[in-house]
C-alpha cells in the first residue's frame, strides 16, 4: 500500500478515455465510528507513553468531535497538541501497539455500512484509497484490512527511529487534495469520475476535487453544504465486527471474506441506491 504524499506528481499528465477511477474515503465517522487516534489511547497509556492528564484530554476532545465535528481552528490544536506529546516516541513501540491491538480495538467500529459500500467499489473495479489526517502507523493497518488499495495520512518526522515532533505532510484541509492529485497523476485516475465520502466540513476541498461527492454522517455544516449543491447524503449507524460477523478466527482469511462476502450480498443493491441518487 503506498502513500502518495512519498510520490511526487507527473507534469504535464493527460487523462485518457480509459482513466481509472478511485473512491477516496475518510476514515474517522465515515469509516469507523470513533477517532483513530483516541482509540489507541488506553494501550498507549497502559505502555507509558501518555499520562493520565494527556487520556483525559483526548477523551475530551473525542467528546466535542462526536459531538460537533472539528472545525479548522479545533483540528489546528488537535495537531499541536499531538505533535507535541509523540515527541519522543519510538516509531518501532507505536507501530508494535497499534500491530497488536488493531483487531480488539478497531474492528468492532467499522461501520458495516462502509464495509459494504467499499465492497462495492471494489467490485465495480475501483481502487479504493483511505485519506486521513491521522497518522499513517495508524491508517495503513486499518485501510490493510479494510482492502484499501492505496493509504493517504499524515506523516510524521522521524529521525534515529524517533518522532521529533515535526510534521512532514499534513493530510488535512488542502492537503488531502494534495495527496489525491498526486495519486491520480501516477495511478490515472479522473478524478471527474472519481467518488469522495466524508463526515466533516473541513474535507469540503477533497470532496469539491472529485466528480461525485457523498457526505456521511455529515456535521452541521456539511449537510448545509451537501443539501445547497445537491449531494447525497448518507448515514451510517451500524459498527459490527467484521471478524464476528462472519465468524472466521483467521484475521487474513476474515479480511478477504469479510469484503468478497460484502461485495455479493450488498454490491448490486448499493449499486442501484448510488445510480438512483
Amino acid at each position: 500500500m503506498t502513500n502518495p504524499a512519498d510520490t511526487p506528481p507527473v507534469p504535464g499528465a493527460r487523462h485518457s478515455a480509459n482513466d481509472r477511477i478511485a473512491a477516496f474515503f475518510d476514515l474517522d465517522k465515515t469509516v469507523i465510528a470513533r477517532s483513530s487516534t483516541y482509540v489507541f489511547s488506553k494501550p498507549f497509556f497502559a505502555q507509558g507513553l501518555i499520562n493520565r492528564r494527556a487520556v483525559l484530554e483526548s477523551s475530551y476532545a473525542h467528546f466535542m468531535f462526536l459531538l460537533s465535528g472539528a472545525d479548522h481552528d479545533q483540528m489546528e490544536r488537535m495537531r499541536a497538541n499531538l505533535t507535541n506529546m509523540v515527541a519522543g516516541w519510538e516509531v518501532a513501540q507505536v507501530q508494535s501497539i497499534v500491530a497488536e491491538t488493531l483487531h480488539e480495538l478497531v474492528d468492532p467500529l467499522i461501520y458495516a455500512e462502509a464495509v459494504d459500500l467499499i465492497a462495492d467499489h471494489r467490485i465495480r473495479g475501483h481502487d479504493v484509497v483511505i485519506v486521513s489526517a491521522s497518522g499513517e502507523e495508524v491508517v495503513a493497518p486499518i485501510a490493510e484490512a479494510l482492502g484499501a488499495t492505496h493509504t493517504a495520512a499524515t506523516r510524521m518526522e522521524v529521525a534515529d527511529g524517533k518522532y521529533t515532533g515535526g510534521v512532514d505532510f499534513y493530510c488535512y484541509g488542502q492537503g488531502k487534495v494534495t495527496a489525491i492529485e498526486k495519486l491520480s497523476a501516477t495511478e490515472g485516475y479522473d478524478l471527474s469520475r472519481c467518488y469522495a465520502y466524508s463526515d466533516s466540513v473541513t474535507d469540503l476541498p477533497m470532496l469539491t476535487a472529485v466528480g461525485h461527492p457523498t457526505a456521511v454522517n455529515p456535521d452541521r455544516n456539511l449537510r448545509r453544504e451537501a443539501t445547497a449543491r445537491g449531494w447525497p447524503i448518507l448515514t451510517f449507524s451500524n459498527p459490527v465486527s467484521l471478524w464476528s460477523r462472519f465468524g472466521t478466527p483467521s484475521k487474513t482469511a476474515a479480511t478477504g471474506i469479510a469484503i468478497g462476502l460484502s461485495a455479493l450480498a450488498a454490491g448490486a443493491l448499493t449499486y442501484r441506491l448510488l445510480r438512483r441518487r
